[in-house]
């Protein structure tokens, strides 16, 4: 890989973390306005219990209703696991999170995030599934069948 393309790698990586970083900061401010601005106006947001939330604007008001209540205080922990380009605009992000009070436990959940670069050069999410991980579901299922194990 030459140099040029090595930097606007590292360049639009860069961008597409710094989206999850303004995330984090919005829910660690308990911030619902700040946290729907990184989704676009049709994004698709499914929690881990299943909710679907369409539009940036209804995420942002749903959290901050959330941040007021349920998820008063609490702090997002967030570990990137991998990043994929599909095209020039285009990234899939998957991460394992969690939120917590005090210090972070374990990463029970994995998500994944699909971003768009939007006409203005910013990137945005335009589509985020929230799963809960159920450990010993996933080992019943591996003992039983082996075959279903993933290599990673």
């Amino acid at each position: 890989m030459n140099a040029s393309i090595a930097a606007d790698t590292a360049a639009v990586t860069a961008a597409v973390t710094a989206v999850l970083d303004r995330l984090t900061a919005a829910w660690n401010a308990g911030d619902g306005a700040a946290y729907g601005a990184e989704f676009t106006a049709d994004a698709t947001y499914i929690t881990y219990v299943g909710t679907l939330y369409v539009g940036g604007a209804e995420i942002g008001s749903a959290h901050q209703a959330l941040f007021e209540s349920f998820l008063k205080g609490t702090r997002l922990a967030c570990e990137i696991v991998g990043i994929r380009f599909t095209g020039p605009d285009t990234a899939l992000v998957v991460t394992r999170g969690d939120v917590h009070k005090g210090r972070p436990g374990k990463l029970g959940k994995i998500q994944t995030y699909t971003l768009v670069r939007q006409a203005d050069g910013d990137w945005k999410v335009a589509a985020f599934q929230n799963t809960k991980h159920k450990a010993l579901m996933e080992a019943i299922s591996f003992r039983v069948q082996p075959a279903t194990k993933p290599a990673a």
